[in-house]
């Protein structure tokens, strides 16, 4: 049986990616997008996200081509996780298109974002940084709320599953 798809957003360092990937490699049949590798498809003229008008179109878009991938991958029988950082139009783009997703958030404090983002590799202004972990901190209508401060790789990745599968 095919499991929902699951959204994990957050800020940040808060473990989106890594907590999708591990869901994914130890889920069977399932795969993992990472909406960032999806916006970087676009080799020349990429706008991020916060880059005025053309940043929010190729935001969106990265959300139909993730939802679009998700759809392909839930209709062969493979479970989908996703990660992105999500605002709350973003978020009613990816629930209108997965009607059943499940979106999970992971919550982290800015001090701790920063601790951890000392542990790889990061390619956001500490200006970017701020604004994406302060995004985060605004209302959205989630699923579940996942607290992740100390909780170590193995801990949230359980904990998300546990909410997932729920």
């Amino acid at each position: 049986m095919t499991l929902a798809p699951l959204l994990l957003t957050g800020g940040p360092a808060a473990g989106k990616s890594s907590t999708a990937l591990a869901l994914a490699a130890t889920t069977v049949r399932t795969a993992f997008i990472d909406v960032d590798d999806i916006r970087q498809l676009v080799k020349n003229g990429g706008a991020a996200p916060w880059d005025g008008p053309e940043g929010t179109a190729q935001q969106q878009l990265g959300v139909r081509n993730a939802a679009n991938l998700a759809t392909n991958f839930l209709a062969a029988g493979i479970n989908v996780t996703i990660a992105d950082v999500v605002n709350s139009t973003t978020l009613a783009l990816y629930r209108e298109l997965l009607p059943s997703l499940r979106v999970i958030r992971l919550a982290l404090g800015l001090e701790e974002a920063r601790r951890r983002a000392t542990q790889r590799p990061v390619f956001l202004t500490d200006v970017e940084f701020d604004e994406l972990h302060h995004q985060q901190a605004a209302s959205l209508k989630v699923d579940h709320e996942l607290p992740v401060a100390g909780l170590s790789r193995e801990a949230q990745v359980e904990a998300a599953r546990r909410l997932w599968i729920a």
